[in-house]
C-alpha cells in the first residue's frame, strides 16, 4: 500500500483521472485502519502494567481478569481483520478495473515550466522593484581590470518560489550580455532532458542545433566552441546538484572573464554552484507600487475610498512576493471594493478560474512535487497550523516523530533525521527559518529555533491536505460535526465557544489552542498519537487533563498555557509516550508514576515550577531534557550522569552547586553523558568553592561532539579546557572571559555565534586576524574592541560590543574607531553599549553619525549608559 500511494503521490494530482484519485483515497483510510487495528492488538494483549499492590489475592483476581479481557481482544481483533481483508480486497480490484498502474505511469500530460517562461518576455517597464538587486548584480558580474576579474565568476540567485528569479536573471542578461563574445539564456526545469539542455546551450551561443550527437559529444562541442571566447550564460532553474554538476563540466573555465548565473530555489544547489545571492521579498512601499499597477493601470492613481484594512490585509497576505501579488490583485480586477473583503477571505489556489491564479498554483506546485514522500508528508503536516503561526522546530520534529513520519536510519538518532528533514524544506524555500526567540521577539543569535510558512505556500499547502484528508481544520467558531468524523488529523485554532464533544475514532493528532473548557472530551479519542493543547489561561482557576490516561496510544503530549496544576497519577500508564511538554503551567511536583515511562524521549518542564524528581535519573531513555532551575540540595548533578542518551540539556534559569563536592560531581556528570550535543544553562553559580581545590575539568573532558555551550559561570578551569582540539564541531559559545584575548575563539572552524560575559571591564586589542572566524555571523561581547582590519570576521552579520565617550570641549571622542566598521563586508546590525560620562544624547548623535555614513547600510542601536555602571 504505501508503495502503491508513493506511486500515485509523484504524479501531480491535477493529472490524476478521477477514479485514481478515489481509489488512492480509499487505500489511504484502509493503510490508517490497518495501522489502528495492530495498536489496538498491541495494547489491548500487552497493556500498561498496572501499580504493584501489597495484596496477593487482588492481584490474582486482576491478572485473571485480565486473561479474560485479552482473549475477548484476541477474538475482537480478529474479526476486524477479516473484514479489512475484504476491503483491502476490493480496492485491489478496482485498482485492475481503473488500471492505475497503467495511468500512474503515464500521466496525462507533462509537468510544465511555461508559466516561469512568461517572465522572459516581460517589458522592462513593467519590472518594479528589481533596480536595487538588478545594479547590485551587475556590479557583482562586470568584467573589470587585472587577472582576478579574466577568471570565471558563477552566481547563483537563490529564493522562493515565485519572487523574480528568472525576472531578475533575464534583466541582468539582457543588461550585460554585449559586453560578451557569445551568450545564452536557458530554462531548465523540473527532470529536464540533459541532451536538449546542452543542445539549448548550443543554440544559444552558435545559432545551432546537434541532434544526432549524445551526450558526451555535446559536452566535447560546448567545451571547444568556449574555449576561447568570452562567454555570459544563464542556467535558470535547476533542481538537482546532479544537473549542475553536468553543465558544470561543459563550461570551460578559460580565464577569459567569462560569466555563469544560475537560478535555484533549493539552498544546497545554489551553494553547489558558487557564490550564492539571495533574492529578498519587496518592500512594503514596493508592494504597494507593484499592486496598484496592475489593478488601476500604470497612469492610474489608487482611489481615496479603498477600504484600508483588508488592503493592509492583502498586501501582508502577498508577504513581498510579486507572483503572489500579482495573483491576488488579478483577482481583485473590476471588482467592486465592496467584495474585497469577500476576495480575500476566499484566497486560494482550489477554484478561482484565472489565468494568474492558475500560473501561480502551477509554480508552487513544481516545489511540492519535487519533494521526497517523506519530506511531503512533514509538510502536509504543518497545515495543522494557523496563518502567522511561528512553529517551534523541536516541538514540530517530535510531533513528526511521534505521528511516525520520522523513519529509522542505522547509527543515526531520531531526531537527527528529524532535523534533516526540517532543514530539508528550509533549503527548498518551504519554509521560513526563524532565529533565536526572547520575550516573544524574534532575535539574531545565528540559531534557527523555529519557521513560518508564508501565507500563499499555506493555501497552497492545506488545499493538498483537504484534498487528501490529511488534516481537517476547524477555523474560529465551526462547529464540529459528524462530517468530522473521518479526520485523521484535527486542527482547532483560536475559539471562543465550546467544541461539541463527537466521537472520532480515527484522529491520530488534536492541535487545539483553545482552553481546557473549550477542547472536545479527550475520550472521543481511541487512537490518538498527539495531544497538543495550547491555551491562553492567566487566570487562578485549576484546570486538569481529564481521561488523558486512558489515551494508551499517546506518543506525543503537550499542554501550554492551560491553567493545568496538577497531573493525573494516571499518565505513568502511557507507556508508548515519547515527549511530555508542559509549558507554561501552573504544576509543581510530577507524578512518580511519570518515572515508569522507559520510552520517554523528551521532558519539557522549564517553563513551570516544577521541582526537578530525585528519581530524574530512571528516565534513562531522555534524548532532550528542558528545566528551569536547579537549587543546591538536588541530587541532579549525580542523576545526570545516569542520563547517557541525553543529546540536549537546557535549563533556563540556572543551576546552583553548593560545594567542591557537587561540583566534581556535575562534572563526572557532564562527561558521562557522552552524546550530548547543546549544554544550554542561564547560569551556574558555585557557592562554596575552595581556592585549593582541583581543576575537576582536568579529569572529565567535554564531550567532544557538543556544538552548544552556553554555560556561563565564573569558572577559569572549564574556560581553559575549551579549546577547538577538544570541542571541534563547537557552533554557539556563551561563557564567561577572564582574558581579552581572542586568538583561541578565532580557531573554531565552526562557530557561528560567540557571547562573551566580562567579569571586569576588558579590551579586545585585535580581532582575530587572517583566516579567524570563518563563519561566525554573531559577536557578543560585553567589553570594548579596537578596530576591525581587512579580512576581520569576514561573515560577521550582527555585532554587540561596549564603547567610552569622552566629551571635549565641544567635541565626542570614543575609543572605538566607528569607520573601521566598513571592513566588515556583511554586517547587517550593529548595537552599541555607550558609557557616557556627561552629554548622552550628543555623544548618541556622533556615534550614529559615525555609523550613517558608512557605505553598507548599517542598522544600529546606540544604548546610552552612565560611565559609572561600566
Amino acid at each position: 500500500m504505501h508503495a502503491a500511494l508513493r506511486k500515485v503521490g509523484d504524479v501531480p494530482r491535477d493529472q490524476l483521472d478521477e477514479q485514481v484519485k478515489l481509489w488512492a483515497n480509499e487505500v489511504r483510510d484502509l493503510s490508517y485502519r490497518m495501522e489502528d487495528t495492530i495498536d489496538k492488538f498491541l495494547v489491548g494483549v500487552e497493556g500498561p502494567e498496572l501499580d504493584d499492590k501489597p495484596y496477593k489475592l487482588k492481584q490474582l483476581i486482576k491478572k485473571m481478569g485480565d486473561l479474560f479481557t485479552k482473549g475477548k481482544t484476541r477474538h475482537v481483533i480478529a474479526k476486524e481483520i477479516k473484514r479489512i481483508k475484504a476491503r483491502v480486497q476490493g480496492a485491489a480490484d478496482r485498482r485492475d478495473r481503473y488500471r492505475v498502474h497503467e495511468v500512474v505511469a503515464n500521466p496525462v500530460g507533462g509537468t510544465t515550466v511555461e508559466p516561469r517562461l512568461l517572465a522572459l518576455y516581460k517589458d522592462r517597464k513593467e519590472l518594479v522593484g528589481i533596480d536595487d538587486s538588478l545594479n547590485e548584480l551587475t556590479k557583482k558580474l562586470s568584467v573589470g581590470d587585472g587577472d582576478v576579474s579574466k577568471q570565471l565568476k558563477i552566481l547563483s540567485v537563490f529564493g522562493f518560489g515565485g519572487l523574480g528569479k528568472t525576472t531578475l536573471a533575464n534583466a541582468v542578461y539582457h543588461k550585460l550580455k554585449v559586453q560578451f563574445d557569445c551568450s545564452a539564456f536557458v530554462p531548465v526545469g523540473r527532470n529536464p532532458s540533459m541532451k536538449k539542455l546542452l543542445n539549448d546551450i548550443l543554440f544559444g551561443i552558435d545559432k545551432k542545433m546537434y541532434l544526432e550527437l549524445d551526450e558526451r559529444q555535446l559536452i566535447d562541442k560546448l567545451r571547444v566552441f568556449l574555449e576561447d571566447k568570452r562567454y555570459l550564460i544563464v542556467i535558470d532553474d535547476i533542481w538537482d546538484k546532479k544537473t549542475w554538476e553536468l553543465v558544470k563540466t561543459a563550461l570551460v573555465c578559460n580565464n577569459c572573464g567569462s560569466r555563469i548565473i544560475t537560478t535555484t530555489r533549493i539552498l544546497e544547489v545554489a551553494t553547489r554552484a558558487g557564490e550564492v545571492y539571495r533574492l529578498q521579498p519587496l518592500s512594503r512601499y514596493l508592494s504597494e507600487d507593484l499592486f496598484d499597477r496592475i489593478l488601476f493601470g500604470g497612469t492610474i492613481k489608487r482611489p481615496n475610498h479603498l477600504p484600508a484594512e483588508v488592503y493592509d490585509k492583502i498586501l501582508h497576505k502577498c508577504g513581498g512576493v510579486p507572483l503572489a501579488i500579482i495573483t491576488i490583485a488579478s483577482l481583485l480586477v473590476n471588482k467592486p471594493v465592496e467584495l474585497w473583503s469577500k476576495v480575500y477571505t476566499s484566497i486560494g489556489f482550489g477554484h478561482e478560474e484565472n489565468e494568474e491564479v492558475e500560473n501561480t498554483r502551477k509554480i508552487l506546485l513544481f516545489s511540492y512535487y519535487d519533494l521526497p514522500y517523506h519530506l511531503k508528508t512533514c509538510l502536509l503536516y504543518l497545515s495543522i497550523y494557523p496563518e502567522d503561526h511561528l512553529i517551534e522546530k523541536d516541538s514540530l520534529i517530535w510531533k513528526w516523530f511521534g505521528e511516525g513520519f520520522i523513519h529509522e536510519e542505522p547509527g543515526v538518532g531520531l531526531f537527527e533525521i528529524g532535523e534533516r528533514y526540517f532543514n530539508g524544506l528550509v533549503n527548498r524555500s518551504m519554509i521560513i527559518p526563524v532565529e533565536t526567540l526572547d520575550f516573544g521577539m524574534e532575535m539574531h543569535d545565528g540559531i534557527i529555533t523555529g519557521c513560518r510558512v508564508h501565507d500563499i505556500m499555506l493555501d497552497m499547502i492545506c488545499l493538498l491536505s483537504k484534498e487528501e484528508n490529511f488534516v481537517t481544520v476547524l477555523d474560529s467558531n465551526e462547529q464540529y460535526t459528524t462530517l468530522h468524523c473521518n479526520a485523521h488529523r484535527l486542527g482547532v485554532h483560536r475559539r471562543v465557544q465550546p467544541l461539541a464533544s463527537t466521537s472520532t475514532f480515527h484522529a491520530r493528532s488534536l492541535d487545539a489552542m483553545c482552553n481546557v473548557e473549550l477542547s472536545p472530551s479527550h475520550s472521543c479519542f481511541e487512537v490518538l498519537r498527539v495531544l497538543a493543547l495550547e491555551g491562553n489561561n492567566f487566570s487562578n482557576k485549576c484546570n486538569h487533563l481529564d481521561h488523558v490516561g486512558k489515551l494508551v496510544h499517546l506518543r506525543h503530549l503537550r499542554v501550554a498555557s492551560m491553567g493545568i496544576c496538577e497531573l493525573p497519577k494516571e499518565i505513568g500508564h502511557l507507556n508508548f509516550l515519547l515527549v511530555l511538554d508542559l509549558g507554561g503551567n501552573r504544576i509543581r511536583k510530577l507524578p512518580e508514576s511519570i518515572g515508569r515511562l522507559s520510552q520517554l524521549k523528551c521532558l519539557n518542564i522549564c517553563k513551570t515550577n516544577v521541582e526537578v524528581p530525585y528519581w530524574i535519573g530512571n528516565l534513562t531513555s531522555l534524548e532532550e531534557l528542558c528545566l528551569q532551575k536547579i537549587n543546591m540540595d538536588s541530587n541532579f548533578v549525580t542523576e545526570l550522569g545516569k542520563l547517557t542518551e541525553l543529546r540536549k540539556l537546557r535549563i533556563s534559569e540556572g543551576l546552583v552547586i553548593y560545594d567542591d563536592t557537587a561540583l566534581n560531581s556535575w562534572a563526572k556528570s557532564v562527561a558521562k553523558v557522552s552524546k550530548i550535543q547543546v549544554i544550554d544553562i542561564g547560569f551556574v553559580l558555585v557557592y562554596r568553592r575552595s581556592s585549593h581545590a582541583d581543576n575537576p575539568w582536568e579529569q572529565n573532558v567535554l564531550p567532544p561532539q557538543l556544538c552548544v555551550l552556553h554555560m556561563a559561570y565564573e569558572e577559569p578551569g572549564l574556560v581553559a579546557m575549551i579549546n577547538p582540539r577538544v570541542l571541534p564541531n563547537l557552533s554557539r559559545l556563551k561563557l564567561y572571559l577572564f582574558s581579552p584575548e581572542l586568538e583561541v575563539f578565532g580557531c573554531f572552524r565552526e562557530l557561528v555565534t560567540l557571547e562573551l560575559k566580562m567579569v571586569s571591564a576588558l579590551h579586545h586589542d585585535t580581532m582575530g586576524g587572517a583566516d579567524a572566524f570563518p563563519k561566525l555571523r554573531v559577536f557578543k561581547t560585553q567589553a570594548t574592541l579596537g578596530s576591525f582590519q581587512e579580512g576581520d570576521m569576514p561573515v560577521l552579520e550582527f555585532l554587540r560590543f561596549s564603547a567610552v565617550a569622552q566629551s571635549n570641549d565641544d567635541d565626542v571622542s570614543f575609543d572605538f574607531d566607528f569607520g573601521s566598521l566598513g571592513n566588515l563586508p556583511l554586517l547587517q546590525e550593529v548595537t552599541v553599549d555607550l558609557f557616557v560620562s556627561a552629554d548622552h544624547k550628543k555623544a548618541e548623535e556622533t556615534a550614529k553619525n559615525a555609523i550613517d555614513m558608512l557605505p553598507n547600510r548599517i542598522t544600529h542601536y546606540i544604548i546610552p549608559k552612565s560611565q559609572a555602571s561600566n
